[in-house]
């Protein structure tokens, strides 16, 4: 299909009460834009041609200046905890929504002020914006749920952050841009109606097999408690750290969203905190999962109009008993190589994160050599800063291994497509920044690549695998974008 062609729905503009669920808005072009970078894998979701980043149109599609038939740019309401406290009115600040196609929702983040830009500009940066880009679809690569992006420009727009940089626009997409905090707002304003309203549009956009049922809104909680586990549960296992864990960050169709200050963990720190704003490490990279269920506690609040606060209590109980717990285990278990399930591989896990901890390695270094384990120690105390450490945690884990069926290459083979060898630490992606400030995209080509690819072994990037460089490691990142 040609850029011409798409025909885009706007199904949030059923709702009633523009204000209050939504404001209608045009983007603000960015002067000279250019093409930065174009996604095929993403435009194949909506339907576009592969061939899409030669049309002209496309960067007038993510500048805004050509809007497809159907689209009605507008912003979306919502509030949210932020840092766990409460902000009654937030919204797409900067982001605009252009309508949805194949059931992909189009949205320009860093097109121009809107009615929730609360005095900001409605612009992002280049550099958050070629992150979040990146970041994007990298985490789609590793098979973890997140939205994705179809392009980004550059411009000639001057914006001040900590310093003059150069404005940008990035096109995302996703199944759903309902927030926890957009139910919050109709809670928090005593609008019932709308807040069932909400509810009835979030089942048919993302639980549709629930239209019509009797309990469906329990049983719409239920599943989004389920799918933030499993989230939740794969950022850990692949050391991902979101930075801005807020209600209004948060999903109710459980993917990632809103990329801001996150982190690829360098050398394991279970304590990591990526966004240096963050000072009393409420987002903490081992805090996600009760930062989670902290956040699920204030949706269950939310929901309380439609929902018994004792069912979804003891839903929430779940989550801290097993939900959450199995699925971490599911997904260690599959790195470690482990087909069955046996009594003691919490201790183990447990004990291997211990470790991990104190014997400073490289976490996606350490599971990838684990991949090819034969009984022979060597390459992993090579990677490792305290061998004796890992030794411990090794003797354990050959015990374990002892009751598996697989044979050793079995194992390696499963790990293998299990743990990557390749991901987008940031590091790399201030390597891309800095020459895209230049003018210069390759570097911006050659993640994307990488990224679609984070399995396989790759010589020509080879160096991108291996030990981040010590001056790099577990920096900090702000909010500022």
């Amino acid at each position: 299909m040609k850029l011409q062609d798409l025909q885009l729905q706007t199904p949030y503009l059923t709702l009633d009460g523009e204000g209050e669920f939504y404001d209608l808005c045009e983007p603000t072009p960015l002067e000279e834009p250019c093409l930065v970078s174009f996604n095929p894998d993403a435009a194949r979701l909506i339907g576009l041609d592969a061939e899409a980043h030669r049309d002209p149109l496309l960067v007038e599609l993510l500048n805004g200046t050509y809007l497809p038939k159907g689209a009605k740019p507008h912003a979306m309401c919502y509030a949210g905890h932020q840092f766990g406290h409460y902000v009654p009115r937030l919204g797409d600040g900067r982001a605009i929504n252009l309508g949805s196609v194949n059931g992909w929702h189009l949205q320009l983040k860093g097109s121009g002020e809107t009615l929730y830009s609360r005095m900001a500009d409605g612009r992002a940066v280049l550099r958050s914006s070629i992150r979040e880009y990146l970041m994007s679809e990298a985490m789609h690569h590793l098979g973890i749920p997140t939205t994705r992006a179809l392009g980004i420009i550059g411009s000639n727009t001057k914006v001040l952050r900590d310093r003059i940089e150069h404005a940008a626009i990035v096109l995302r997409l996703s199944r759903s841009w309902v927030r926890f905090g957009t139910f919050e707002y109709f809670y928090y304003t005593k609008q019932y109606r709308e807040l069932e309203m909400l509810a009835e549009y979030v089942i048919a956009e993302s639980f549709e097999d629930l239209k019509g049922d009797e309990d469906r809104y329990f049983k719409m909680f239920s599943r989004i408690v389920d799918s933030t586990a499993r989230l939740t549960a794969q950022w850990q296992a692949i050391g991902f750290n979101h930075g801005v864990l807020n209600t209004d960050n948060m999903s109710v169709a459980g993917v990632t969203i809103d990329y801001g200050p996150f982190a690829m963990m360098d050398d394991f720190n279970y304590y990591y905190v990526c966004n240096h704003t963050d000072r009393v490490g409420r987002y903490a990279y081992g805090e996600q999962p009760n930062i989670s269920y902290w956040n699920l506690t204030m949706l269950a609040k939310a929901l309380t109009p439609l929902i018994p606060k004792e069912r979804t209590q003891e839903k929430l109980d779940d989550y801290g008993a097993f939900i959450y717990q199995d699925a971490y285990m599911d997904q260690m278990r599959r790195k470690l190589g482990l087909e069955k399930k046996e009594e003691g591989d919490d201790e183990l896990i447990a004990e291997l994160v211990g470790a991990l901890h104190e014997a400073t390695v490289d976490y996606t270094l350490f599971f990838r050599t684990l991949s090819r384990y034969d009984g022979e120690k060597e390459p992993l105390f090579d990677i490792v800063m305290d061998p004796l450490v890992m030794d411990k945690w090794l003797k354990i884990y050959d015990r374990r291994l002892e009751k598996e069926a697989r044979t050793h290459a079995q194992r390696q083979e499963a790990m293998l497509r299990s743990n990557p060898k390749y991901v987008l630490k940031n590091y790399m992606l201030q390597e891309a920044i800095t020459l895209a400030e230049k003018g210069d995209f390759s570097m911006v080509e050659r993640l994307l690549y990488i990224a679609a690819h984070p399995y396989e072994e790759l010589p020509e990037y080879e160096a991108y695998a291996g030990d981040t460089p010590e001056i790099s490691k577990n920096i900090g990142l702000s909010c500022s974008s």
